[in-house]
């Protein structure tokens, strides 16, 4: 232990560590390295944990041990992307760890960056748009590199040599016509067939459809999350779920999540926390979907407790079917000086919803529970890691929005790395229109991008009603769009009333109009630079705001209320009437409401094809020529601090020390090999 602590307090910029009280020993932001690493089209950005070091030493152990199930989990999510993700990062660690040829190679370099690809992406799918990667590096190479690798290292399945393991990754990782996207989401095709994820295995969407319908009641009014947990399979003719649960499917990892939530509980902050994570753990042991409720339940009244967590089967849009749930974890404490802003939202809650531009009916008669906070992350996991959230609106049981209400957050120091990353990096520049955009940018950018998040995870998820009777799985396929365009519109129509600056929110009614004018930017253009050429957009956040860009565009034109003009050249965005703008965008989300409380698939449909889904090219082609230029990635990742607890001689711990200095390699390396509990396939 003296090691240790020697070693803590020799580097004090990337490693804090101290007893409570002392003054904070997280690095400023000044002096933080932020940027860790860079490859293809992804930035690696390490965050601060500010008020770590302020944290009680029980406070420090429940953040500790709940850390340690957010990483217990990643083989889960890795297996979820796809049935060969689990085999192939394998055998690319095994080659990166054990190669002895020549690691300065191009083949090599190629190789460690698509294994860096393939971490990003927790699988061969890019994180974002589903398609998956294309490799730099030869077929012969990768047959070569593993035949180098001592067998006993390499991931062979019982019988199993080099041999037939190189016929069977060749087609998946270097022919693009097998399983070519994750998720797809293109219209008149079967969605479950066609997508690579491995929620579904020898049934069709028609079957799966079929068979979720027929066990849905019309009339139960608090009904489960079907299949949210589970892997829908076709066995012997016969139709049926594997549930992940202990004893069931994923049950080794599960159990080790288990075991670090059940140290969590014991150093829970209240006896409602405990009651949290104790029924969670019974979620996990059963598997039982009224058991996961009732952990949704307890964990959105928890609004005392400090450190604060999600951990499991969350969100829903890596199955087309927006049904089945990928694993994800995060860990976090309240930013308690942040929070006032969230409050102050969350306490005028009913205002908003009684003043909102949609039509009464559709309008909760009383606001419930609507807790908002802004959070320090502390750990990220499965599905928010490396790639993370800016903010959190959970549960997503519509009925439970209803009866008990939501909990929402804003993660301010995610936000935090990603604009200091930001700083001077000519983007704005490129694509804003003039100074005065960017001028605007500048002053009020920041306050308004975390306004808007705020908007859209308290009150816009959290907004609105189902009528009576109406599935809440109605619009399929469709669901995920229209519920993103649904918060963002609700914040983008908030952000420009005057309630903003009586309630302090905003200091001029002159603010909105930064978040007003990138939001259609980014909409309108600069989100194509996330988009391969010829492509379609898939991804369900990028289709929300192509669809609210275009629409609001096309619904303008006769008032000239957006422009895409012309300058030396390029095409830039530029508003010319905000106060329309805003009319047009309360116009949309009574619409997209009306949808979403009606359950019209037809109407979502149309407004996703129409608006949100086909790209234009000549437009996105100079957009990725203007950008390329600037030498900037359209993606950011992030690497996770470390936790080490420091023990007495009694083996008491005494503290917990945070450590940045982990790069993306280590961490990831680190990860595979003391957090992979799965079989090679599941």
């Amino acid at each position: 232990m003296k090691k240790l602590i020697l070693i803590c307090m020799a580097s004090t910029l990337l490693i804090a560590c101290g007893n409570n009280g002392n003054k904070s020993t997280t690095p400023g932001v000044e002096e933080f390295k932020y940027i860790v690493d860079k490859f293809e089209d992804v930035e690696i950005l390490r965050y601060r944990v500010p008020g770590f070091e302020n944290l009680t030493l029980k406070q420090k152990e429940l953040v500790y041990y709940l850390s340690q199930a957010a990483i217990e989990g990643r083989d889960i999510l890795y297996d979820q992307n796809g049935k060969h993700n689990l085999c192939i990062r394998r055998t690319l660690e095994a080659v990166y760890l054990n190669y002895d040829g020549d690691r300065n190679s191009n083949e090599f370099v190629h190789l460690t960056n698509y294994l860096k690809q393939v971490w990003m992406g927790n699988g061969i799918h890019h994180h974002y748009s589903a398609d998956k990667f294309t490799p730099k590096f030869s077929e012969s190479f990768f047959a070569e590199a593993i035949n180098s690798v001592d067998t006993e290292k390499l991931p062979l399945l019982h019988g199993e040599t080099p041999e037939m393991l190189i016929k069977k990754l060749t087609p998946v990782i270097f022919d693009p016509t097998v399983l070519p996207k994750r998720v797809n989401q293109t219209q008149g095709e079967d969605l479950i067939t066609t997508s690579a994820n491995n929620y579904y295995e020898g049934v069709t969407q028609a079957e799966a459809e079929g068979f979720y319908d027929a066990m849905k009641d019309p009339d139960d009014n608090t009904p489960i999350a079907y299949g949210l947990n589970s892997k829908l399979v076709k066995e012997d003719g016969v139709i049926k779920e594997k549930v992940y649960k202990v004893g069931g499917l994923y049950s080794p990892a599960i159990e080790r999540i288990v075991h670090w939530l059940k140290k969590a509980s014991e150093v829970a902050e209240n006896t409602q926390q405990k009651a949290v994570i104790d029924s969670l753990i019974e979620f996990y042991t059963t598997g039982d979907l009224k058991t996961y409720d009732d952990y949704s339940i307890k964990w959105v009244q928890d609004v005392h407790s400090l450190v604060d967590f999600v951990n499991g089967f969350t969100e829903s849009y890596g199955d087309p079917l927006g049904m089945k749930a990928s694993w994800e974890s995060i860990v976090n404490f309240k930013n308690t000086e942040a929070t006032k802003r969230t409050e102050v939202i969350s306490s005028n809650a009913q205002w908003f919803e009684d003043h909102s531009p949609i039509e009464p009916r559709f309008r909760k008669e009383k606001v419930k529970g609507v807790s908002a906070k802004v959070i320090t992350a502390a750990m990220l996991g499965g599905d928010c890691y490396p790639a993370s959230p800016l903010g959190i609106n959970l549960p997503n049981s519509n009925w439970i929005r209803r009866d008990y209400g939501s909990k929402s957050v804003t993660i301010e120091n995610i936000a935090e790395a990603y604009n200091r990353a930001s700083l001077g990096n000519g983007f704005a520049e490129e694509f804003m229109w003039s100074n005065v955009e960017r001028e605007q940018a500048k002053k009020y950018s920041a306050l308004t991008d975390n306004l808007h998040t705020d908007l859209h995870e308290c009150l816009g998820h959290g907004s609105g009603k189902l009528l009576p009777g109406v599935d809440p799985d109605a619009l399929k396929a469709y669901g995920s769009p229209i519920e993103e365009a649904r918060a963002d519109l609700f914040g983008l129509y908030f952000m420009a009333d005057p309630i903003m600056v009586k309630l302090g929110l905003l200091p001029d009614t002159e603010a909105y109009k930064a978040q007003y004018y990138q939001y259609v930017m980014n909409g309108l253009m600069t989100q194509l630079v996330r988009i391969q050429p010829g492509k379609d957009i898939e991804q369900a956040h990028m289709r929300n705001r192509q669809l609210i860009a275009s629409w609001v565009y096309e619904k303008g034109n006769p008032d000239n209320v957006i422009e895409l003009a012309v300058k030396d050249g390029k095409h830039y965005v530029k508003i010319n009437d905000y106060e329309k703008l805003q009319g047009l965008f309360g116009q949309l989300l009574a619409e997209i409401q009306e949808i979403k409380s009606t359950g019209d698939f037809d109407g979502a449909r149309h407004l996703i094809e129409t608006y949100a889904v086909k790209v234009n090219q000549p437009l996105h082609t100079e957009i990725l020529e203007r950008y390329k230029k600037l030498n900037l990635t359209p993606y950011r990742g992030f690497i996770n601090p470390s936790y080490t607890p420091v023990t007495d001689k009694k083996g008491k711990i005494t503290d917990i020390c945070i450590n940045y200095e982990e790069d993306y390699l280590k961490q990831n390396i680190r990860y595979s090999q003391e957090f992979s509990t799965l079989p090679i396939y599941n």
